[in-house]
């Protein structure tokens, strides 16, 4: 079912380059100019008509089967189908003789045998029920004819995914989910069982949804041209009066969404087919799991209380804002402006972190200001900007369709990024490559249609190692591309590089005692990779988040450019970021060391620029990381933290540390939707608004700016921007601004690479993707096209450095962990939504043989330790991961995942290294006390 005022063109686009030939034909007497390539059907839509179909939409392949598009054309024999028939110079078209009107009344009249008028729940949005009144079909000839199937028989509707229902007597066998879960979605999980009159959808082995392979990310619900496959919020609230735009608040693939909207509540949530990242698709999370914005545990009144042990009192916005600015004066009157801090959210908008550091800069006075990048993709920002000059992804998404050569590494994409994941997908299933670095076998190794190539299942903590040894082949068997190299790269640089990865020392062979890798296969994935001749690399957090993570983004960066694989489509080095607005929340100067556009605090002409418009004097030492102000909390000379949307309780590692620093403060304001595990720890409570609630940018993982539109009020009357404003105010440093679009303005009047951003030009465009200046006034799809940001592209040395945490007697196993699908990070969304019926605790994976050592069994309760601490999780046995790796996600705090993690961190930028942990796992009875205290306290799932 469409989006409310969408017109589908019935087919894609044909896949011509812009300059391909234009064709004129007529179609029902009009002259019309299309692209060559382009089908009958979809001219017929561009000029303004409207040709009736079934089978056919504009996001998957003609298929040509349901007859109800049945043309005309003058000189052809018979009646071909518009939607698989290509337009041809001087072609007469004709879609609506009585010749061609009588064929398609009579099989509207079949499909109408078994499918009655009136059956759909909303027959208005029955495409074949619209269909068969605008042609005057009430009831069929057909209907009871021994070719029909039985419908006098209503076979069970199937109610078991809890965002849609599947039922087969509304089916009319168009395909169009089958083809939509293949070529758009790539899990092949629906098919189409038996012959003739028996035909029928089915999931996987004609199981219920819930129990199929469907990922339920809504593709199919939305093909069907019928009420077959329909949203269950659809058939309760009926049609929407207004459908408006934004942008996903889950992930950092920032897909483009249309909220429709019935009685001021949303109704239904669909992909924007206009969508530049997302092409008109969508996941579970972004289509279906919204309802947290508007589910009973959200805050909705702020709080205060003078002690953490204190029970909070809801009191007036005024009296939050009073206490909390007199708590912080007076803190910094005691103990030094610099005994106070605040941390930016990257799951608020553009606008809403740069108000952040700039109360933290210019009311507080102190650079004391950090984000959660810090514990993933900083060292991103940190290696990308010294070997290339730009702390970014170097592609669009829709560069990975000219890729030869995929490499990820460290990344689960259909996981964490299912969306581009389909993509990906889309141009493997079309014939790329693929090399896969990872620990574990993620899907991408082997799914339906793709194998990789190589999957190089090395040691945790070893990525450099792996890197190193990959560019030693490259280097040693002249892989190189010399002449990229000699116009591009610092010369002195490269042949550093160059002499120190042809080392013996870093050769494959060398290192596969070090990162359990076959020689061969390093080898042979190295040569794959640069020969391409279009390679493109995408990693993820398995690559950041180690003692040597910026290391490791430096040794990507390097290959890369040894291989001359950046600065056109289909190449690049692309992190997948893992929150909406982790980048943005990085351009806005979030860092404790730079303003926006990652320019530094010490600099004079940038700090000149920020102060003559903030009008105050602004700090040009760098100020403390999320670990120093624990640190600095413990050793008693910071006390007071301003907090935006951040759980650092649950996310960050080592928890008993985390909440003795949290304990040891004396101010804590909170600005959340939902209480956390760090609220617990707070003196002010300031209630925060989803992305639904407001207006602004995100800007996700391809540097691409998406605004962020409301949909409905603040529940509690505020825009997270409208809160730190007011804050400020009663700080004393005025604010004044009425709507997000100012504060826009403001972000490009001090930043360069946003100069040419505006609201006026993100509505007229779509969306834009950073720098976008007098430059390059539309965006920059591509980086470093021609050159490097920096000038000459800079080769480090990056020599591998085995981590502190080691396996032991003691701990012989190692941990690592990530993401699942159907959750979200700490989850306080996706926990609030039916998404719990696919995933409603986290388990702890282990291979068979390290099972079978331990007398443990599927589904069992097992103690895990490390030398931070110890918690208790439910085992799945699997060979998802190797003998010695155990691997566990951290959606839901009941299960202590990050009481294991250490503090071990990245050598440049702090990031920790959830990734690599040594631990002992073995059988235990049941949860520890304080879980199944807490798990008690739980709410019901939802659903």
């Amino acid at each position: 079912m469409y989006a409310q005022g969408y017109h589908d063109q019935g087919t894609p686009a044909p896949a011509s380059e812009p300059s391909a030939t234009a064709v004129t034909l007529e179609i029902d007497g009009v002259s019309v100019t299309v692209p060559a390539g382009t089908s009958i059907m979809r001219a017929a839509a561009l000029a303004g008509g409207d040709i009736p179909k079934l089978c056919a939409t504009d996001t998957l392949k003609a298929f040509g089967s349901c007859r109800v598009c049945l043309v005309e054309v003058e000189g052809r024999k018979g009646f071909p189908a518009s939607c698989t028939t290509e337009v041809a110079a001087g072609m007469k078209v004709r879609t609506a003789s009585d010749a061609v009107q009588n064929l398609r009344r009579n099989v509207l009249e079949l499909y109408v045998s078994e499918h009655p008028m009136g059956s759909c729940p909303d027959s208005s949005r029955c495409e074949l029920e619209s269909l068969a009144a605008v042609h005057g079909i009430g009831e069929s000839r057909f209907a009871g004819a021994d070719t029909s199937r039985d419908i006098a028989t209503p076979k069970p509707v199937d109610l078991s995914n809890p965002y849609f229902r599947f039922d087969n007597d509304l089916c009319i066998v168009c395909s169009r989910c089958v083809r939509a879960c293949e070529d758009t979605q790539g899990t092949f999980a629906l098919t189409i069982e038996g012959r003739g009159i028996e035909s029928r959808v089915s999931a996987s082995q004609q199981q219920p949804f819930l129990e199929s392979e469907c990922v339920s990310c809504g593709a199919c619900v939305e093909a069907c041209p019928t009420g077959a496959l329909l949203e269950k919020s659809v058939i309760t609230a009926g049609l929407p009066q207004k459908a408006i735009p934004t942008t996903c608040a889950y992930c950092g693939v920032g897909c483009s969404l249309v909220a429709e909207v019935t009685d001021g509540a949303v109704s239904r949530m669909v992909p924007n087919r206009a969508g530049r990242a997302n092409q008109g698709h969508a996941c579970v999370k972004g289509r279906f799991a919204y309802g947290y914005a508007t589910h009973a545990d959200r805050v909705t009144k702020p709080m205060i209380r003078k002690r953490i042990t204190d029970e909070w009192r809801e009191v007036s916005w005024e009296e939050a804002f009073a206490y909390a600015a007199s708590e912080f004066k007076r803190i910094q009157a005691a103990h030094g402006k610099d005994s106070i801090g605040g941390i930016t959210s990257s799951r608020c908008t553009n606008e809403e972190t740069f108000l952040v550091q700039k109360l933290v800069r210019a009311a507080f006075g102190t650079n004391n200001v950090d984000t959660c990048a810090r514990v993933c993709h900083s060292p991103t920002g940190y290696g990308l900007k010294h070997t290339l000059g730009e702390s970014a992804g170097t592609q669009e998404f829709v560069s990975v369709q000219h890729a030869d050569v995929i490499v990820v590494i460290g990344a689960s994409p259909t996981e964490a990024h299912p969306v581009f994941a389909s993509q990906m997908k889309r141009r493997l299933r079309a014939g790329a490559r693929l090399i896969v670095i990872d620990p574990r076998a993620i899907a991408l190794v082997k799914s339906p249609h793709i194998e990789a190539d190589y999957h190089l299942r090395l040691l945790p903590g070893t990525n450099v190692a792996v890197i190193n040894a990959l560019a030693h082949v490259v280097v040693t068997e002249g892989l190189t591309k010399e002449q990229y190299i000699a116009d591009r790269c610092e010369a002195a640089s490269y042949e550093k590089w160059k002499k120190f990865v042809a080392d013996p020392a870093n050769s494959p062979e060398a290192m596969q005692k070090i990162t359990g890798v076959p020689a061969e296969l390093i080898r042979g994935a190295a040569r794959l990779y640069a020969r391409g001749p279009n390679s493109a690399i995408y990693y993820g957090l398995g690559v950041t988040e180690h003692s040597q993570g910026t290391t490791m983004v430096m040794g990507i960066a390097n290959l890369a450019m040894a291989t001359g694989n950046l600065g056109r489509e289909g190449v690049g080095v692309s992190p997948l970021r893992g929150q909406n607005n982790v980048q943005g929340s990085c351009d806005m100067g979030s860092f404790p060391h730079e303003f926006s556009g990652y320019r530094h605090v010490s600099d004079d002409a940038t700090r000149a620029l920020f102060e003559s418009m903030w009008k105050v004097q602004l700090g040009s030492e760098p100020g403390l990381r999320i670990p120093n102000m624990f640190e600095a909390a413990l050793d008693g000379s910071f006390r007071g933290l301003y907090i935006q949307g951040e759980d650092f309780a649950q996310s960050d590692p080592n928890t008993a540390h985390v909440t003795a620093a949290l304990s040891a403060m004396e101010c804590i304001v909170i600005q959340d939707i939902f209480h956390n595990e760090t609220a617990k720890f707070a003196h002010v409570f300031l209630p925060g608004s989803s992305f639904l609630e407001k207006d602004g940018t995100f800007t996700n993982a391809e540097r691409r700016i998406s605004r962020v539109r409301k949909v409905m009020e603040p529940l509690a009357g505020l825009a997270d921007w409208e809160v730190t404003m007011r804050l400020s105010n009663a700080l004393g440093y005025p604010m004044s601004y009425s709507h997000p679009s100012q504060i826009m303005d403001e972000i490009a009047a001090l930043t360069p690479t946003f100069t040419g951003v505006s609201y006026e030009k993100l509505d007229r465009l779509g969306s834009i993707q950073w720098p976008c200046n007098d430059r390059a006034p539309q965006g920059t799809p591509t980086m470093h096209v021609g050159s490097f940001v920096r000038g000459k592209g800079k080769f480090y040395v990056t020599a591998y450095v085995p981590t502190n945490e080691r396996t032991s007697s003691r701990y012989p196993l190692l941990l690592t962990t990530g993401r699942v699908l159907t959750q979200y990070n700490v989850g306080a969304q996706t926990r609030r939504t039916a998404n719990l019926a696919w995933h409603s605790e986290d388990r702890l994976e282990l291979h068979p043989h390290d099972a079978e050592a331990r007398g443990i069994e599927h589904g069992d309760w097992v103690g895990v330790t490390s030398r931070a601490g110890d918690t208790v999780l439910r085992v799945e046995i699997t060979d998802r991961v190797a003998p010695g790796v155990v691997y566990t996600t951290f959606h839901f705090p009941e299960s202590g995942a990050n009481l294991i993690t250490t503090e071990n961190s990245d050598w440049a930028t702090n990031c920790p290294e959830y990734k690599v942990t040594a631990v002992q796992v073995v059988k235990v009875a049941q949860p520890a006390a304080w879980q199944m205290r807490r798990r008690a306290k739980q709410p019901a799932p939802v659903g």
